[in-house]
């Protein structure tokens, strides 16, 4: 059973900062590709950041130098990195861990920037 549980959402004021941290447990092998999504009300879910298991990385126009996705292998744990925060980024933030076979989604975080 694995299970795919994300922190760090919050309230912030535009033009601030924060991580997100998403943290896969249980039997997790293999190679999978590690994506941030998000939600907005009334929006479909839609693709933020993701990052390949050979380091490859790629971000929606809307957040490029201004998120940035990481992680740690050993722990399969992925972070997303977000400055300079806008109103527009308010959303729930979605962990998915994917490959061929098996793909997991967290429960999402709030993330709300106040103007």
């Amino acid at each position: 059973q694995v299970q795919v549980v994300e922190s760090g959402g919050g309230l912030v004021q535009a033009g601030g900062s924060l991580r997100l941290s998403c943290a896969a447990s249980g039997s997790i092998f293999g190679r999978y590709v590690m994506g941030w999504y998000r939600q907005a009300p009334g929006k479909e879910r839609e693709l933020v950041a993701a990052l390949s298991s050979g380091g490859s990385t790629g971000y929606a126009d809307s957040v490029k130098g201004r998120f940035t996705i990481s992680r740690v292998n050993a722990k399969n744990t992925v972070y997303l990195q977000m400055n300079s925060l806008k109103p527009e980024d308010t959303a729930v933030y979605y962990c998915r861990f994917s490959n061929v076979e098996r793909d997991y989604w967290g429960q999402g975080t709030q993330v709300t920037v106040s103007s």
